[in-house]
């Protein structure tokens, strides 16, 4: 298995963080082309990072943002 960079994991991690308080402040504006982006994002670290070695259930979590942001940030923890 590849070592995790850990580094740009956590870097792409606030991006998405970042993304995810804006689709929150959209409140009911058009928020469609924010939920995309945010799920590009999601599936390119799950790819980009092998998260699936890291912890067995991301791909579930996947759906909810707010899961797979702790989720990630636990594999961070724990690979620093």
């Amino acid at each position: 298995m590849e070592k995790l960079n850990v580094q740009k994991l956590a870097e792409t991690l606030k991006y998405l963080e970042s993304k995810q308080r804006e689709l929150k402040r959209q409140d009911k504006k058009d928020t469609r082309s924010l939920e995309s982006m945010i799920n590009y994002l999601k599936k390119e670290m799950m790819e980009q990072h092998n998260l699936s070695h890291y912890h067995q259930l991301i791909k579930q979590e996947i759906k909810d943002t707010e899961t797979f942001i702790a989720s990630v940030k636990n594999i961070i923890e724990i690979n620093s």
